[in-house]
C-alpha cells in the first residue's frame, strides 16, 4: 500500500517553511526548484487538500499546511532518531539497559555516572529499578535487569556471572527521638525491643525466594514498598529496625532518630555489582567501567 506522506514529502515542506520559499528551500536540498514544487504538488494531489495558499504575492501555508507541517516535523524527528540508534545498534549500542538498584544504596549514587554517560549523547534509554533484598539478583537473574548494582555478596542466584564487591554498608539500630526506646539504658534488651514492630522494606523478588533480616524472635512487622518509606516509618514512630548507617547520617545528625546500642552489633554487608557472564553491550561495559572505578561509591559506602 503506498501512502501519500513520505519523509522526502515532508523534508521539502520543513524546508520551504524555514527557507522562505521554494527556490531557497531547492538550493537548500540542492535541488531544481521544479523537483520542489513537483512534490508539494504530488503530495496535495494525493492528499486532495491545498497546503499553499498561491493566490498572493508569494505562496503560503494554509491551515491544512501548518498542520501537517507541525505533525510532519516530528515525524522528521522520530526518523532521525531511528537512523541514529539504528547505527548505533550496529556499532554494539544497546537500545535499552536497565539497572537493577538495591535499596541498601541510594539510587542517587548512579546520577554521576548517568550524567557522565549522557554527555556522550549517545541514544541508550536507561531505566532504573527500585528492588530490595533479593530483588536485585532476582532481576538480573530473570532478564528484568542487564546490570545489578548494590545486593548483597550473602544473596546469590541460580546462573554465571561476573561481580565485584563495590564497598560494605554499615548499619545501625534507630528509632525516631521520642520514642520510648530512645530513652532507655543502653544496650537495649531483644525482649525489650520486641515489644514493637519492626519496619520492613518487602523484598522485591519475583521468582527466587524472597528473605528478610534484622527481626527479633516474637517481633511483630510493619512492612513497607521501600527503603524511603522504612526511613519515614521509623521516623514516625510507627516502629524499630536497623537502617544503612549513610542514608540517615542526617536525620541522626538533626536528632529526628536515636540509633540505639544492642547487646550484639551487626556486622557491616558487603555489596556488589554484578551482570551475566557473556553479556558485552557498550551501554553495559560502560557503566560496568564507570562504577568500577576506586572511590566512586566512596560517599555512600564504606571501603571493603
Amino acid at each position: 500500500m503506498a501512502y501519500p506522506i513520505t519523509i522526502d514529502a515532508l523534508r521539502v515542506l520543513d524546508a520551504i517553511a524555514r527557507k522562505g520559499s521554494f527556490a531557497a528551500a531547492a538550493e537548500e536540498m540542492h535541488r531544481v526548484p521544479s523537483a520542489i514544487s513537483y512534490t508539494v504538488h504530488k503530495l496535495e494531489e494525493d492528499l486532495d487538500v491545498a497546503l499553499f495558499d498561491r493566490t498572493g504575492h508569494r505562496a503560503t501555508l494554509t491551515n491544512a499546511g501548518h498542520y501537517l507541517l507541525e505533525e510532519g516535523r516530528q515525524l522528521l524527528e522520530a526518523a532521525d532518531t531511528l537512523a541514529r540508534t539504528t547505527r548505533r545498534v550496529a556499532q554494539g549500542w544497546e537500545t535499552r539497559l536497565t539497572i537493577a538498584v538495591d535499596a541498601l544504596l541510594p539510587m542517587q549514587s548512579l546520577f554521576p555516572a548517568i550524567q557522565a554517560f549522557n554527555e556522550m549523547a549517545v541514544p541508550v534509554e536507561i531505566r532504573l529499578l527500585d528492588e530490595v533484598f533479593t530483588g536485585p539478583w532476582d532481576a538480573l537473574h530473570t532478564g528484568r535487569a542487564d546490570l545489578m548494582v548494590g545486593a548483597s555478596r550473602e544473596i546469590q542466584a541460580p546462573g554465571h556471572y561476573d561481580q565485584i564487591t563495590i564497598g560494605e554498608v554499615p548499619f545501625v539500630y534507630a528509632v525516631a527521638r521520642d520514642h520510648p526506646l530512645a530513652s532507655e539504658t543502653q544496650p537495649v534488651s531483644e525482649d525489650r525491643i520486641s515489644e514493637w514492630p519492626a519496619v520492613v522494606a518487602a523484598d522485591s523478588s519475583r521468582q527466587l525466594p524472597a528473605g528478610s533480616a534484622g527481626i527479633f524472635s516474637r517481633q511483630r512487622t510493619l512492612t513497607v514498598s521501600s527503603m524511603l518509606n522504612k526511613i519515614a516509618a521509623q521516623k514516625a514512630g510507627l516502629g524499630v529496625g536497623w537502617l544503612p548507617y549513610h542514608q540517615i547520617e542526617h536525620e541522626i545528625d538533626q536528632g529526628d532518630l536515636v540509633t540505639l546500642q544492642l547487646p550484639v552489633k551487626r556486622q557491616p554487608v558487603a555489596l556488589c555489582m554484578a551482570r551475566r557472564q557473556g553479556d558485552e553491550g557498550k551501554a553495559l561495559n560502560w557503566f560496568w567501567d564507570y562504577l568500577s572505578q576506586p572511590g566512586y561509591f566512596s560517599n555512600w559506602l564504606d571501603s571493603p
